[in-house]
C-alpha cells in the first residue's frame, strides 16, 4: 500500500518538478552537464530520437509517412526530444507536470506550428484535445514517477488515446536496488518484467518487445491490440 495518498504524491511531483526547472532545468532534464548550451542541449535530443525512433521506425511507423502522423509525448520537459520528434513527424502533443517546464518548452519550441504542449495533473491526458494518435513515446520521465498506480494509469490513458495497433513505447525504473522513499520524485518506483507485462494486459496492450529487465533504462514496447 502507498504510504502516501495519490493527491499528495501528484502535488509532491508538481512542486519537486517546477523547482527543479526554476533552480536548472537542464541539468534536471539531463544531468551529465549542468552549464548545456541550447545547440548542446537540443543535440542530445536528436541523438536520443536518432538512437531510439530512427532506428525503430518498422514498429512505429507501420507502414505510415511519418509526416503525416501524430505522436504523443509524455514528460517533455524544456522540450528536448520534443523539438527533435517536430522535425520527423507532422504533429507532436507533449506534456509535462510541471508548469515552468511547460513556459521554458514553449520559448524554445516557439516558430513550430506542428508542436503542441500541454501542462498536465501528472497522472492522466485528460488535458488532451479529443484525438487519435498514432505513436507514444516517453524516455527518463517514468524512472522518476513514485507510483506503480501513476505508471499503470499514464499507461491505460495512452491505450484510450492510441489508434488500433500502435505502439507506445517507453522507458521504466528497472533496477530494483534503488534506494528511495515512498515521496521521492527523482528516485522513481521500480518496474519488473512481470509487472510489466501485467499493466501491459490489464490496459489492452501486448507486451511484444522489452528490453533492460532489471536496468535503470528498461524500455518497453507496448502495442494496442487490434
Amino acid at each position: 500500500m502507498e504510504s502516501r495518498t495519490l493527491k499528495d504524491q501528484l502535488k509532491r511531483m508538481e512542486s519537486d518538478w517546477d523547482k527543479r526547472a526554476r533552480a536548472n532545468a537542464r541539468y534536471y532534464v539531463a544531468n551529465s552537464k549542468s552549464d548545456w548550451t541550447d545547440e548542446e542541449f537540443f543535440r542530445t535530443g536528436r541523438q536520443t530520437v536518432e538512437e531510439e525512433i530512427l532506428t525503430d521506425m518498422g514498429n512505429i511507423c507501420q507502414g505510415r509517412d511519418p509526416r503525416r502522423m501524430r505522436v504523443l509525448e509524455i514528460g517533455c520537459g524544456a522540450g528536448r526530444v520534443t523539438r527533435a520528434l517536430s522535425e520527423v513527424f507532422g504533429e507532436v502533443h507533449a506534456v509535462d507536470v510541471s508548469r515552468h517546464m511547460i513556459k521554458l518548452a514553449r520559448k524554445a519550441l516557439a516558430g513550430r506550428p506542428n508542436v503542441f504542449l500541454y501542462k498536465n495533473n501528472g497522472m492522466d491526458l485528460s488535458v488532451l484535445p479529443d484525438l487519435q494518435f498514432d505513436f507514444a513515446f516517453s524516455f527518463i520521465v517514468f524512472q522518476h514517477i513514485p507510483s506503480k498506480e501513476i505508471i499503470e494509469n499514464y499507461i491505460r490513458e495512452v491505450h484510450r488515446l492510441l489508434r488500433p495497433g500502435a505502439l507506445f513505447k517507453f522507458q521504466v525504473q528497472g533496477y530494483p536496488e534503488v534506494e528511495r522513499a515512498p515521496e521521492d520524485t527523482w528516485n522513481g518506483v521500480p518496474i519488473t518484467d512481470q509487472e510489466a507485462v501485467e499493466m501491459a494486459l490489464r490496459c489492452g496492450f501486448d507486451p511484444r518487445y522489452r528490453h533492460g529487465a532489471g536496468e535503470q533504462y528498461f524500455w518497453l514496447w507496448f502495442f494496442k491490440n487490434d
